[in-house]
């Protein structure tokens, strides 16, 4: 009788001690997970601030033109006057025409983007005798059939021939930034989705989007250029002519880290959160 009275004495005592270490263990999980979740949030946070931050950069630098701007010297003579307002009335009024328009850019400190070319013309009719003119810029877009103009290897020469390349990286330069807003905003709506059911598994696929639309903007920079290091082959620059890179083509080109480092975070929360899923659940289980 004393051996198991004992025996119950002991089962007794030591039943006590697993609700607590079944307690411990449940608390321990829990801080983990809550440690877990805020890394998770805080990546996810970063990365949809670095992605609208890159989705704003890249549309005003689709919507604006100064992707390359020209710095023409000043003129002097009404014979020169004369001729450049003709290059404006043609660039303005006149048809579709690349030499046309390059012309007139060269001369009349022109501005060109993805969408836009523009001049700066004076608004006094004798300008050429100021020694300051005052000057307003005057912008005229580009159609969408004008886009899918083919070059030549001669500009305004039709019959030298069609320079395949330089017509596909003009058209790579205005179709790849929509194509990387578009996958923007199919990343947004997948992640807007996966919000409202409560559901981290789309993740991975909205950073593999992002890492997409920071290499179409990488791209775009790198076509256009490409391209107007052709058009300047190709074409008779005048002397005294300066070209410099303008503040849209950096925006654009500050964009693609943008996509990548969210696409980096977004990948990162995705993997982690799976690994940490299966260990929380093995944990569990033992």
């Amino acid at each position: 009788m004393e051996p198991c009275a004992t025996g119950g004495a002991f089962h007794r005592a030591g039943s006590p001690s697993q609700p607590k270490n079944f307690i411990q263990k449940s608390e321990v999980s829990n801080r983990r997970r809550g440690m877990v979740d805020n890394r998770y949030a805080t990546a996810l946070v970063i990365a949809c601030v670095l992605s609208a931050l890159a989705t704003v950069y890249l549309s005003v630098a689709v919507g604006t033109q100064h992707w390359y701007q020209y710095s023409s010297p000043p003129v002097y003579g009404e014979h020169n006057a004369s001729e450049l307002r003709s290059l404006r009335d043609e660039f303005t009024e006149g048809e579709f025409d690349e030499k046309t328009y390059s012309d007139s850019l060269f001369r009349l400190n022109g501005t060109v983007g993805l969408w836009w070319r523009c001049l700066q013309v004076p608004t006094n009719t004798h300008w050429y005798k100021e020694p300051d003119p005052k000057m307003v810029m005057e912008c005229v877009s580009f159609t969408l059939s004008q886009q899918f103009t083919p070059k030549y290897k001669e500009p305004g020469n039709h019959n030298s021939g069609e320079d395949m390349i330089r017509t596909y990286l003009w058209r790579c330069q205005f179709l790849l930034p929509l194509v990387a807003l578009g996958l923007v905003v199919l990343g947004g709506l997948v992640g807007f989705c996966a919000c409202v059911c409560r559901n981290l598994s789309p993740t991975l696929g909205i950073g593999l989007l992002h890492l997409l639309a920071g290499l179409c903007s990488l791209a775009t920079v790198c076509c256009f250029l490409a391209g107007m290091d052709l058009l300047h082959r190709v074409s008779v620059v005048p002397d005294r002519v300066d070209a410099t890179l303008g503040w849209s083509l950096y925006l654009a080109l500050i964009s693609s880290p943008l996509h990548m480092m969210a696409a980096a975070l977004l990948v990162w929360a995705a993997r982690s959160h799976s690994k940490s899923y299966y260990r929380m659940t093995a944990y569990r289980v033992a």
